[in-house]
C-alpha cells in the first residue's frame, strides 16, 4: 500500500514541492488526491533528502496545500503495448481517445526506453520507398535510418508527413510494415486532418497514432515521443515489424522542455533552451535503428518548423549533427507552386549510396542521381545569371540548363500530395528530364546506361 503525505509545501505553476518523503525515486510517477476525491497525476523530477521535486501532468488549479494528499506509484510512467495498438488513436500519455475500448496489454514498458547500443546495430541498407520523387530519387530513406524534415512556419510539412505515411512501404518483401505518428503541440484541426487522411485511404489499419494537443500540459508532451517510441520498439522487436516513425513537430516538444527547465530554474543554454537538449534529443532519436539478430526495424522521420527559417537555430542544429541527413522544405518553391516544395540542392542522406543501386532500386540509379544533380545546380546558377545580366548574356548551353531547372522543378519535384511514384516511374521522368539536355553533357553517367535510356522514355 503506497504512503499518502500530506506535506505538500508549494505549488508554483506545473511544479508542487514535497517534504518529508521516503524512498521515492527519479522519475516515480504519483497521484495527488484533491479533497472532493478527484486525482491528477505527477511525476518526481527531482529529489533533494526527504523533499521532493514534482511535476504536474494536470493544471494546479484547485490544489488545497492542507486538505491534498500525495502518494508515490512506486513505478515510472509506463505503456501496455499490444498488436491490437494498429489502428488506434491515443492522447500524449497513452489513452484511448477513439471512442474504441481500451486495450488489453500483452506487457507494460518503462517509455524512458535505452538508446541501442552501437554494437548491437545492423548497418541500414534497405530501400524505403515514400513515393516522393525528390527523396527516392535523390535524398533516399533507408531502412533504420534517421532522416528529418527542417520546415518552416506556414510551409506544408503535415501534408508531406501524411502523405510519406500513407505511402511509405519497403519493396520486394512481404514484410508487415507499420506507421507510428506522434503529433505534439498541434491544433485540433491539424489532429483531426491526420486522422481524416488515414482513415480515407485506410493507411490507418496499419497506423498508431499518438496525439499531444496545443493545450495539453507541457509534461504531456515530453512523454508522448517515447510513448511513440515504446509502440514502435515493441512493434518493431516482438513482432517483426518495419516501422516508420514520424514525428511532428520537434520545435513544440524542444519548446516545453525549455518551459519545464524554466519551471525548475535552471541555469538555461543556447535561446534560453536547457543544455541538456542534445543529450535529450539524442536519447530520443538513437532508439531509431537495426538490430543484429532482428528482422524488424525502425526508420525515424522527426520533422521540425525551424524559427524564423534559421537552420542554425539550436533545434535543426542539434538536430543535423544526431541525425543522418536532412530534408528542407524551401518557402521560394512553395510561393512559385512546387507542391511538395523539397529543397533538392541543401536537402542531403548521408546513407542514400547503402539503400540504391542494382537489386534495390536501378543500376542507374546513382548516375542519374548525381547528374540530376550536377544539371539542376548548373541550371539555377544560370538562372541567377540571367536574372542580374540579362537572357542575352547567357550561352546557348545555359539556356538549355535554365529550361531544365524550371522543368525539374515542375515536373520531377513537383507531384502533389496524392502522387504515388515507384521508383521506376522516378527514374523515368529523370530520364525524360535528362534528355533535354546534350548527350555530349551528360558526364557522369555510364555509356552502357546512355545507350539504354537516354532519348528512349
Amino acid at each position: 500500500m503506497p504512503k499518502e503525505y500530506r506535506t505538500i509545501q508549494e505549488v508554483a505553476g506545473p511544479l508542487m514541492l514535497v517534504r518529508g518523503v521516503e524512498d521515492v525515486a527519479f522519475d516515480e510517477l504519483g497521484e495527488i488526491e484533491l479533497a472532493d476525491g478527484e486525482t491528477r497525476r505527477c511525476r518526481v523530477l527531482e529529489i533533494d533528502g526527504s523533499n521532493a521535486l514534482v511535476q504536474l501532468f494536470e493544471s494546479s488549479t484547485g490544489i488545497n496545500l492542507s486538505n491534498s494528499k500525495v502518494r508515490f506509484l512506486g513505478r515510472s510512467m509506463e505503456l501496455g503495448v499490444s498488436g491490437d495498438m494498429l489502428g488506434r488513436v491515443f492522447d500524449g500519455l497513452g489513452r484511448p481517445i477513439d471512442d474504441g475500448p481500451e486495450i488489453l496489454p500483452e506487457e507494460r514498458r518503462d517509455i524512458n526506453g535505452l538508446p541501442m547500443n552501437p554494437a548491437a546495430r545492423s548497418y541500414p541498407e534497405e530501400f524505403i520507398q515514400t513515393g516522393v520523387s525528390a527523396i527516392d530519387g535523390l535524398n533516399t530513406l533507408v531502412r533504420g535510418q534517421k532522416l528529418p524534415i527542417f520546415s518552416a512556419s506556414g510551409l506544408p510539412h503535415a501534408q508531406l508527413a501524411a502523405q510519406i505515411a500513407r505511402q511509405a512501404k519497403v519493396r520486394g518483401k512481404d514484410e508487415q510494415f507499420a506507421v507510428v505518428f506522434a503529433a505534439m503541440g498541434i491544433t485540433f484541426e491539424e489532429s483531426n486532418f491526420f486522422v481524416e487522411s488515414f482513415k480515407e485511404t485506410g493507411a490507418i489499419d496499419r497506423t498508431v497514432l499518438f496525439v499531444n494537443l496545443a493545450n495539453d500540459p507541457a509534461v504531456e508532451r515530453i512523454a508522448t515521443p517515447r510513448m511513440a517510441l515504446t509502440a514502435a520498439e515493441y512493434l518493431a522487436f516482438e513482432k517483426d515489424m518495419h516501422v516508420l516513425v514520424i514525428l511532428t513537430d520537434i520545435t513544440n516538444y524542444a519548446d516545453a522542455l525549455r518551459e519545464v527547465s524554466a519551471a525548475r530554474k535552471e541555469v538555461p543554454g543556447r535561446r534560453g533552451y536547457p543544455g541538456y537538449m542534445y543529450t535529450d534529443l539524442a536519447s530520443l532519436y538513437e532508439r531509431a535503428g537495426r538490430q543484429k539478430g532482428k528482422s524488424g526495424s525502425i526508420t525515424m522521420v522527426p520533422i521540425l518548423t525551424m524559427p524564423e527559417d534559421d537552420k542554425t537555430h539550436p533545434i535543426p542544429d542539434l538536430t543535423g549533427y544526431i541525425t543522418e541527413g536532412q530534408i528542407i522544405l524551401s518557402r521560394e518553391l512553395y510561393r512559385k507552386g512546387i507542391t511538395p516544395p523539397i529543397d533538392v540542392l541543401p536537402s542531403l542522406s548521408r546513407l542514400k549510396d547503402k539503400g540504391i543501386g542494382e537489386g534495390k532500386t536501378r543500376a542507374d540509379h546513382a548516375n542519374t542521381m548525381n547528374q540530376l544533380f550536377a544539371a539542376y545546380a548548373r541550371g539555377k546558377e544560370a538562372k541567377e545569371l540571367m536574372t542580374i545580366l540579362g537572357e542575352a548574356a547567357l550561352s546557348d548551353i545555359d539556356l538549355i540548363y535554365a529550361k531544365f531547372a524550371d522543368a525539374f522543378e515542375k515536373e520531377y519535384v513537383s507531384q502533389g500530395y496524392q502522387a504515388n511514384r515507384d521508383i521506376e516511374e522516378t527514374l523515368a521522368i529523370g530520364w525524360k528530364l535528362l534528355s533535354i539536355l546534350p548527350r555530349s553533357e551528360l558526364k557522369r553517367i555510364d555509356d552502357k546506361f546512355l545507350d539504354q535510356y537516354y532519348g528512349k522514355v
